[in-house]
């Protein structure tokens, strides 16, 4: 049997296994979202309150590893907030001798993770490693629908279908059983803003954060893309009428 055959086999299997796990799960609605389309934007005050929904919920199991407190001023907080921010965690770091010390958080730092390695979080959740938010809407098919299907999703599970010992039943993830336990409930947080914290508010909010966070430069990116559009249309018609004057007298 040659190896072109055997890895041909194995990839197949994977492939089909992740088509019926796929088809094992509800199709995810689409929700509408500000930072939708080429003008999409991300509105501060829903950023601000997903950090709130981040920091007070996920931040409990989750990290953030690849963003930095200073990034937080992007979402319109303040310098002097962000500084309280990263000064609540002390972080690991080496003396002028190369010794192991902690000290205070700095704006530089990225986001405190609460948990030291992977090993530590698997022990804390039996087993099950919570997996970063840095990128998760850009990592998970489906995206920041996905993301608010799964977290809206829990509910109780069919009558016929077993539920293993510290799972929970969720139609939206892959298998349909998923370690988490449903992370928000009605009220489970104090919007500085008064907005009504029900869980499809504080889902959607966490999400424009998340979103956010896998590409804080987005906006800028889409701005500088309206703009290259917007010269190539001007320097199309340049052109053209260019050559029009150029070639009028040629038959």
């Amino acid at each position: 049997m040659s190896h072109n055959f055997v890895a041909y086999v194995v990839a197949f299997a994977v492939t089909l296994t992740a088509t019926l796990a796929e088809g094992d799960t509800l199709p995810i609605p689409k929700q509408k979202w500000s930072f939708e389309g080429p003008t999409g934007t991300f509105k501060q005050d829903a950023l601000q309150r997903g950090y709130q929904v981040f920091k007070e919920v996920c931040s409990a199991c989750h990290g953030l590893n690849r963003i930095s407190y200073e990034k937080l001023m992007g979402i319109g907080l303040s310098k002097n907030a962000v500084k309280a921010l990263a000064a609540e965690h002390d972080q690991p770091d080496l003396n002028d001798e190369g010794q192991p010390i902690q000290r205070k958080g700095i704006i530089s730092d990225k986001i405190h993770s609460p948990y030291p390695n992977d090993k530590a979080a698997r022990a804390s959740n039996n087993g099950a490693l919570p997996p970063d938010l840095s990128l998760i809407t850009k990592a998970r098919a489906g995206g920041p629908n996905y993301i608010y299907a799964l977290i809206t999703g829990f509910c109780a599970a069919p009558a016929d279908m077993p539920i293993t010992e510290g799972m929970h039943y969720n139609p939206y993830f892959s298998g349909r059983q998923i370690a988490m336990a449903p992370p928000l409930f009605d009220g489970q947080v104090k919007y500085a803003d008064g907005t009504k914290a029900t869980i499809n508010q504080m889902a959607k909010d966490v999400v424009t954060f998340l979103s956010w966070a896998a590409e804080p430069e987005m906006e800028q990116r889409k701005q500088m893309g309206v703009k290259v559009i917007f010269y190539l249309l001007i320097m199309t018609l340049v052109l053209y009428l260019s050559k029009r004057k150029i070639w009028k007298d040629v038959k």
